[in-house]
């Protein structure tokens, strides 16, 4: 009964240490460490058009979602404009501000001088209507550059 027990409790140690190392590792991935934040501009309506944000260090950066009604599961084009600042690559981070809804990042391609454009969703949630943060992450040399933009989806009765 003794060995019984010594293997279970070394097969445990080994899954604990596989997830803590996974966990390690994914780190980096699921929360990059900023070296500049943007504030959020609370005048920014997404639905309206596009958004520019100031950076603190200088250069600024624009982002858009279409459809303007921003809706959840359908395919959004995400376009990035980015002005007085050397990208290598870009990518957008979707979160809900009062409920976890996974990971959900859409990486964007360069397409020209300054401009990235790419696909993403917004995950289907229970509630009717739900404030979420779309944040621009730009890679650059000197660190990541983070732009954050709120906005609501509300989901229609065919959702």
């Amino acid at each position: 009964m003794n060995n019984r027990r010594m293997l279970w409790l070394t097969l445990g140690a080994l899954l604990l240490g596989i997830a803590l190392a996974a966990v390690y590792k994914a780190w980096p991935l699921l929360f990059p460490k900023a070296a500049v934040i943007a504030k959020i501009d609370p005048d920014c309506d997404l639905r309206n058009g596009p958004c520019t944000t100031r950076l603190e260090t200088g250069g600024s950066v624009r982002f858009s979602i279409t459809p303007k009604t921003i809706p959840v599961i359908k395919p959004l084009t995400l376009q990035v404009k980015v002005s007085g600042l050397d990208v290598e690559r870009a990518e957008v981070d979707f979160s809900g501000t009062e409920m976890y809804m996974g990971f959900n990042r859409a990486k964007l391609k360069a397409t020209n001088q300054g401009k990235f454009s790419g696909e993403g969703r917004i995950p289907v949630c229970i509630t009717d209507a739900m404030e979420w943060e779309a944040k621009v992450m730009l890679h650059t040399a000197n660190g990541l550059y983070v732009a954050p933009y709120r906005f609501i989806t509300v989901k229609s009765a065919n959702q």
